[in-house]
């Protein structure tokens, strides 16, 4: 069984109980799910900003997934992967080279449905069924 990384996208769907959360289920919920630190940061900060429960939030992060906080040289190589790819993609935010760094460091899929994570070959894309 893959072992996932669970980015902010992907959480924010999951806790909504959408079409693309309910896509998400399995892999947040099979035992295998990751999360970074910075990701849990930012969900709860989304969720406290919607004027949504937090502890909700991050309570659920945490019993479902690991939560992966890294070491000096982590951050130094997530700061290198952040420079590299941030050339050819403008969007691509922090908060996403680290999703990715834990994802290659953890020899993980990144889950998400980010369009500033297509193309990337350890992306799993979550994409709404065509109509």
């Amino acid at each position: 069984m893959n072992k996932y990384v669970i980015d902010s996208w992907a959480w924010m769907e999951y806790l909504d109980g959408s079409e693309l959360g309910n896509k998400a289920k399995p892999s947040i919920e099979g035992g295998n799910a990751l999360t970074n630190m910075v990701t849990v940061a930012e969900v709860v900060s989304k969720v406290n900003r919607m004027g949504k429960d937090p502890s909700i939030a991050f309570d659920s992060i945490i019993s479902l997934s690991k939560v992966i906080v890294g070491d000096e040289n982590f951050a130094k190589n997530v700061g290198l992967l952040h420079s590299s790819i941030k050339k050819r993609r403008p969007n691509f935010s922090l908060g996403d080279a680290f999703v990715l760094q834990t994802a290659r460091s953890s020899n993980a899929r990144v889950l998400t449905g980010d369009p500033d994570f297509e193309g990337i070959k350890e992306a799993d894309m979550l994409k709404r069924k065509k109509r």
